[in-house]
């Protein structure tokens, strides 16, 4: 791994290609799935540059789940860690890791903490598991030690812990899922908990965007700020990339630390798009031992800006997911993405909670169902949801208003290590 301050463009380049290069032989050499994948589309990997790397046809999620065990590039003895993905758009992949892996995962996060202006003063609470093999939580935990903070491993859930722990241990960094916090608002406003004079100053966003695909705070985040006065910064990771992007003190897109990771935004023909064109993204892994990938892609929509940041970081930046590919909505010739629908019911307080189920009618059309729980079963909070959504999205799906345990009994699943607030049935 690759510890380098970046200074130019040109300079993260020349480092991208030489990774890129060693990635090439490392994957010839060591990886049963891409030792075939090169021999099947008949790759030379030594033709292969940045320039040319769209050549080499993409990696998909189906391949690491058919294949899982395929992409391992070291002896078993040597893997440190399993991580898992939550298996919330199917069947759950594991990445093995190298002890070289999880210190380049710190790094990342390290790198990360910095950017929001994080500095070993600070006082973390990790709002967030720290077991059932989620990668994020020994992530930020190790990125801690490695910027020498502190850390409160409270983990998920418990509302009341969470709030004796900020009101006795005084920490300054909150890492959590952000509609968890309009919990610990609600919470605080129930107990007259003043949160403005607690020691909290910013909160690390994970799970859930709270921007716009222009960048703007969305309801979410407008919810946060308007009872808390807080620096809210978002991240953007999968268990796969084995790297997080965060926002820095301009909050104009996340930074993708070119030292660990080349990306691409690609349309659906698989052509490279130019920045500011939203397409899906597709990830090359740098500098990972266990189970690297190579152009691989993610699903997720966003663009890219190549346009220097104000904070200073050359480095390009990602905009907010905009959404899945495979999660595009056709709603009675209405087309959407779930996080339209989530930004409309964020921005209704009177809204406890909702679980949103996809699936195909009997003519093979997309029906939307949309279970919502209120913070009072009043009709006129009932007629308010049903006209906000309407104005909102141009269409109705159904709704319907049941109890909150209702709502977490949906999002709640076995399989999955998450909450989910959206399931897509299509398939």
């Amino acid at each position: 791994m690759h510890v380098v301050t970046h200074k130019t463009m040109k300079e993260i380049q020349s480092l991208q290609e030489n990774e890129l290069k060693q990635l090439l032989h490392y994957l010839q050499q060591h990886s049963t799935f891409y030792q075939q994948h090169f021999v099947t589309h008949n790759i030379d990997i030594n033709t292969i540059t940045l320039a040319n790397l769209s050549d080499i046809p993409p990696t998909t999620k189906d391949d690491l789940q058919q294949n899982n065990i395929d992409f391992l590039c070291v002896e078993k003895n040597r893997i440190a860690e399993y991580c898992a993905t939550s298996g919330t758009s199917g069947k759950p992949v594991t990445i093995a890791l190298t002890a070289n892996d999880l210190d380049r995962l710190a790094y990342n996060e390290l790198l990360s903490f910095q950017s929001v202006g994080c500095t070993n003063n600070d006082v973390f609470q990790l709002m967030l598991t720290l077991d059932k093999q989620f990668m994020a939580g020994i992530a930020y935990f190790s990125g801690i030690q490695k910027l020498k903070a502190c850390s409160i491993r409270i983990g998920a859930g418990n509302i009341a812990s969470q709030l004796d722990s900020i009101l006795n241990n005084q920490p300054t960094v909150l890492i959590a899922v952000p509609s968890f916090i309009l919990k610990v608002i609600d919470f605080a406003k129930e107990n007259t908990i003043d949160l403005d004079k607690t020691s909290v100053q910013k909160i690390i966003c994970i799970g859930e965007n709270i921007q716009l695909d222009n960048n703007e705070y969305n309801e979410l985040a407008k919810r946060i700020l308007k009872h808390w006065n807080v620096e809210l910064f978002s991240t953007y990771a999968s268990t796969e990339k084995q790297t997080a992007f965060t926002s820095c003190s301009q909050h104009a897109g996340n930074h993708t630390h070119p030292t660990l990771l080349h990306f691409e935004i690609i349309d659906d023909d698989g052509t490279p798009l130019q920045a500011g064109q939203f397409g899906e993204l597709v990830i090359t892994t740098l500098g990972v031992e266990g189970m690297p990938l190579l152009r691989y892609k993610t699903g997720d929509i966003c663009c890219y800006y190549d346009a220097p940041c104000a904070c200073g970081d050359p480095s390009y930046r990602i905009s907010p997911i905009v959404g899945r590919k495979n999660q595009l909505i056709k709603l009675k010739g209405t087309t959407l993405y779930p996080a339209t629908i989530f930004n409309v019911l964020n921005s209704m307080e009177e809204i406890d909670d909702y679980f949103i189920e996809l699936r195909k009618n009997e003519i093979e059309t997309d029906e939307l169902s949309v279970y919502v729980s209120l913070q009072s079963n009043d009709t006129n909070h009932q007629q308010k949801v049903n006209q906000t959504i309407q104005s909102s999205l141009r269409v109705l799906p159904d709704i319907y208003f049941v109890l909150n345990d209702k709502i977490k009994s949906m999002q709640s699943s076995a399989s999955n290590r998450k909450l989910n607030k959206f399931v897509d049935n299509r398939v």
